[in-house]
């Protein structure tokens, strides 16, 4: 039997998997030294994670665009929150203000994704081609 990955849960698992990093790993800060982890502003830690939430993100809502839905918003919520993210690593001092919309625009927008590719039925264009999974 052939197995199919949901892009999308991968895409929502990883962008809660940040969320909580993100708010419980604060709590153990004081501790974290101990141990000889940085975890906690390490900037090729965050930008590491934001990276492997875009790779996902762009896979599986590049797939359900492609091959099933064709309706960009939710590829324009994506984008948005992932601009969130990177604005967050450039405004340290706003890092809460812009992390809380950026993992509600992903979260939202792999949600959206998962929905368009349900409910459209396969209703697709022209130029759909399900042998590329």
């Amino acid at each position: 039997m052939r197995s199919k990955i949901n892009w999308d849960a991968l895409g929502i698992s990883a962008s809660v998997i940040c969320a909580i990093h993100c708010a419980i790993l604060p709590l153990f800060m004081a501790s974290l030294p101990l141990f000889g982890i940085n975890i906690i502003e390490n900037v090729a830690f965050e930008l590491g994670m934001i990276l492997l939430a875009f790779l996902i993100g762009i896979y599986a809502l590049h797939h359900g665009y492609k091959y099933h839905h064709h309706n960009k918003w939710p590829i324009l919520l994506f984008a948005t929150g992932i601009l969130f993210l990177v604005l967050k690593q450039v405004f340290l001092q706003y890092h809460t203000l812009l992390l809380v919309p950026a993992v509600v625009l992903i979260i939202t927008a792999h949600l959206v994704n998962y929905r368009y590719c349900r409910s459209h039925n396969h209703a697709h264009a022209d130029d759909c081609d399900h042998d590329h999974y």
